[in-house]
């Protein structure tokens, strides 16, 4: 009987890995079928079911959407069951108080009005936002004529006023102790530097002070530019002056606060109930110019105060505080409707609420009185539109009358006060502003007059001009625009 040959042991089973998805070779295949054949029933249905998941495998449970079948929201129920949160993380009694108080301050800030922006805030909002479009676009202008006019005005004013009492013209001096301190409250972009610059008595030294701070820089690139170009032309007439510009609103805070006012001279004292005799006073501005912005100072009595003590502290004895303003003598005139054009409310205690033409508009806030008695004096508020210059902005009536008295308990003594049109009048025939006049576009070459009637009734009323020669005929009303001069004391 032939020996028995020993049986090889078979092998373990393997692991169901990646490695189960490989097809048997050809001789393992067979050894496995013959494994089968005395396994038992269980062994070989485990090797069979390997063999039909490598084959074919069974389709998934649930069906994969088609390409063109977008893919279903995932159920709510097919979410893992959420743990409850243990006891660190629930609220205490005093963090759920402090919850609640949070959120019930919330839902009351939310249901408060809106607050008003304050003027101040609206007016420094509309000058930073201004764009300053270049000289092309001011040749271009609707109100060329009267940028022009009131410019000339503005010049007149540095001109005759601005110079010391003790002035020669014909004998100019290098001595820096003879040249002028000036100081621009609401100096803007700096339009009125060249005019300084061109003054008859030096300007040694200039501060720009405004509340629009983007404004201010710009005042501060026009003046390097203005030393750039005179660097590149040479040095004609005046050097260019030194000059500092401070963004600041000069009516609700002393100027004292800017460094440099502090070093040239500044006087805290002045106003009602002053002692001590004013000709000692520190201060060390020789003029203060306001033009075109002190009625926002008009907003309440405080403002109006410290503004009058700012440019009365800043001026030295003998000091010229030199500025315009609309006037509230033709707004009174307007309000009562002495314009035929103006059609009185039937309410007889209110006057004309608005008026204008193509060029500005006048509207106050609430119907002012009828009578044109501003009282008090501060707090008139009206809303002034100018073409290409001024949208909507808040502006406040300046009764003069109180504004002189005011004036007068800080030392400010009234020195010329004029409308616009009675300053062309006067001075449109002297030799240097008959000049300038021509140069800066106000008269043409011919002498006849450059604005139309809509812009004149912006700085004037009516206009009617007739020029055979060198005579200008000038009918008008009252300007709307005047011009001043104090002196202080």
């Amino acid at each position: 009987m032939p020996p028995s040959r020993k049986r090889k042991a078979s092998p373990p089973p393997r692991r169901n890995d990646d490695r189960d998805r490989q097809p048997l070779p050809l001789k393992r295949r067979r050894r496995a079928d013959h494994d089968d054949q005395s396994s038992s029933a269980p062994r070989r249905r485990e090797y069979r079911d390997r063999e039909y998941r490598y084959n074919s495998p069974p389709p998934p449970i649930i069906p994969l959407p088609k390409d063109d079948e977008p893919t279903p929201p995932l159920s709510r129920r097919s979410s893992p069951p959420r743990k409850r949160p243990g006891t660190s993380s629930r609220l205490t009694d005093k963090e759920r108080e402090l919850l609640r108080q949070t959120v019930e301050k919330r839902e009351a800030e939310q249901s408060k009005p809106a607050v008003p922006e304050r003027v101040e805030e609206v007016v420094r909002s509309h000058y930073n936002d201004k764009k300053e479009l270049g000289r092309e676009w001011r040749q271009s202008s609707k109100i060329k004529g009267l940028r022009s006019f009131n410019n000339w005005v503005k010049s007149t004013l540095i001109q005759k006023f601005s110079p010391r009492e003790d002035f020669d013209p014909r004998r100019p001096s290098n001595d820096q102790n003879d040249h002028l301190v000036v100081l621009d409250m609401g100096c803007g972009k700096g339009g009125d530097l060249l005019k300084w610059k061109s003054a008859p008595q030096e300007v040694g030294f200039y501060l720009g002070v405004d509340s629009a701070d983007v404004s201010v820089a710009h005042a501060r690139d026009r003046y390097r530019s203005m030393i750039s170009e005179q660097q590149r032309r040479g040095r004609r007439g005046h050097p260019v002056f030194a000059a500092e510009f401070h963004a600041m609103d000069c009516w609700t805070g002393p100027l004292s606060n800017i460094p440099i006012v502090k070093r040239i001279g500044y006087d805290p004292g002045v106003g009602p109930g002053r002692r001590g005799n004013p000709r000692f006073s520190p201060a060390g501005f020789d003029v203060v110019s306001m033009m075109f912005c002190m009625h926002y100072a008009f907003e309440t009595e405080a403002k109006c105060r410290t503004m009058l003590k700012n440019v009365s502290g800043s001026l030295k004895p003998g000091g010229r505080f030199i500025g315009t303003i609309p006037s509230s003598d033709v707004i009174s005139a307007r309000v009562r409707g002495t314009d035929k054009r103006d059609t009185l409310p039937e309410n007889p205690e209110h006057g004309i609420q608005e008026w204008g033409n193509s060029i500005y508009r006048v509207k106050f806030s609430n119907p002012p009185p009828r009578a044109g008695t501003f009282r008090p004096p501060w707090g008139w508020e009206y809303n002034f539109f100018l073409e290409e210059a001024v949208e909507e902005v808040p502006e406040y009536v300046v009764p003069w009358e109180a504004f002189r008295d005011i004036a007068e308990d800080y030392g400010l003594v009234l020195e010329y006060r004029k409308p616009f049109h009675d300053v062309w009048r006067e001075e449109k025939d002297q030799p240097e502003m008959r000049n300038l006049s021509e140069r800066m576009g106000v008269r043409n070459r011919d002498g006849s007059f450059a604005l139309g009637d809509d812009e004149w009734e912006a700085c004037g009323e009516s206009l009617t001009l007739l020029l055979p020669s060198d005579v200008l005929w000038l009918t008008v009303g009252a300007g709307l625009y005047l011009a001043f001069t104090f002196r202080k004391g």
